[in-house]
């Protein structure tokens, strides 16, 4: 079997693991035994479900490369995990983003030692939680909390990313707003302010608000509820707010003007609440770092167009620190997020060999400059 089918029958194994984020457990106990039996050193579990290994290189003194994929997805427990393959791709929630990302960890492996590879740098391998909505980049947070500076740099692995090189973090902001009122009855006391409506006017305001396209900022409120009874002046209402922009000083700007909003719509019966619920700081790495350079060169031996482009990643965390980072990608794919997720098959190859390629000339002690 060649590795690249091996990754492919991995791929398929982590995606029938249930792992929404928060209950990564059972996919994380599934990494650490086969760490174990990859006979890779260290292997162990963090107190927040991390699991880390550590694949030695010749220099015991020399900064390890640390390599990283999300173990969670979006999908909740008791979604129909079927895969399909059909025409050349895999069909498959979560088969992209992340479950091919995990199993690449041990593609790696299996390259590197096939062609005998010798690193000058140790590889620690960390399959992380909470990379997906709410979790925050709580698993990224702690393993960078861990290496810091004396990692060599950090590469995330991301299933369909194929071709990109995400050298650039987006910031975030979450908040939980919550509308308060007394709260009555639709036709006794019509009049009073209802949870529901407040929240509405103000979702309106946050909508209406001028956001520039370059750099590009985001503003989206992706779940709303409340309320008990169709003839009922609602005593509560909530949603959830996301903020994003490319500039730091940007997102600030925005962040004001939401909190501007919020101050005013308190009052005369009404109270409103924010709560501040995850929070992703931004980042660059510099197009010149090696890093860079070195991804474009691996993806351009394999006959692939590098795009230099920003996201939202685990990679915030060490960039936002000033540390280097990179996310590459395997494949790629479509449909993220939903019940219909999947990947190319034909690209996989190029993919796993452009990631090894990278690690390979910085972990070898052979950066391009």
């Amino acid at each position: 079997m060649t590795i690249t089918a091996k990754l492919l029958d991995l791929t398929l194994q982590i995606q029938q693991i249930s792992a929404p984020t928060f209950h990564e457990e059972a996919r994380g106990q599934f990494v650490y035994d086969l760490f174990q039996k990859e006979n890779l050193k260290d292997v162990f579990i963090d107190d927040l479900g991390n699991v880390l290994a550590r694949l030695p290189g010749k220099r015991k003194d020399a900064k390890p490369l640390v390599i990283s994929a999300h173990l969670d997805t979006v999908f909740p427990q008791g979604v129909n995990l079927q895969s399909v393959e059909e025409a050349g791709k895999w069909i498959a929630p979560g088969v992209g983003d992340n479950s091919l990302g995990v199993a690449a960890l041990f593609g790696i492996v299996w390259a590197l030692r096939q062609r005998k590879a010798e690193l000058e740098h140790d590889l620690w391998l960390a399959a992380n939680v909470g990379e997906e909505g709410l979790g925050d980049l709580r698993g990224m947070r702690a393993v960078v909390q861990r290496f810091g500076s004396a990692a060599l740099g950090y590469l995330v692995l991301e299933g369909m990313a194929l071709g990109h090189i995400y050298r650039q973090a987006i910031g975030v902001k979450r908040y939980r707003i919550h509308a308060r009122t007394r709260g009555g009855h639709s036709w006794a006391d019509y009049g009073q302010p209802s949870a529901v409506h407040e929240l509405a006017s103000l979702i309106a305001k946050l909508t209406a608000l001028k956001l520039p396209r370059v750099p590009r900022t985001t503003l989206n409120v992706g779940t709303i509820g409340g309320g008990t009874g169709i003839n009922v002046l609602a005593a509560e209402a909530q949603c959830e707010l996301d903020l994003r922009s490319e500039d730091p000083a940007t997102l600030e700007k925005i962040i004001s003007q939401v909190e501007e909003l919020l101050r005013a719509a308190n009052g005369k019966g009404v109270l409103m609440e924010a709560e501040v619920i995850g929070q992703r700081p931004a980042g660059s790495l510099a197009v010149e770092h090696p890093f860079v350079q070195t991804a474009i060169q691996c993806l351009q031996a394999q006959g692939l167009e590098a795009v230099l482009t920003s996201g939202s990643t685990d990679a915030n965390i060490p960039l936002s620190k000033g540390l280097p980072a990179i996310v590459l990608g395997l494949t790629t794919g479509g449909g993220a997020h939903t019940l219909h997720e999947y990947i190319n098959l034909e690209p996989l190859t190029k993919g796993l060999e452009s990631v090894v390629c990278f690690v390979e000339q910085i972990a070898g002690g052979r950066m391009r400059k």
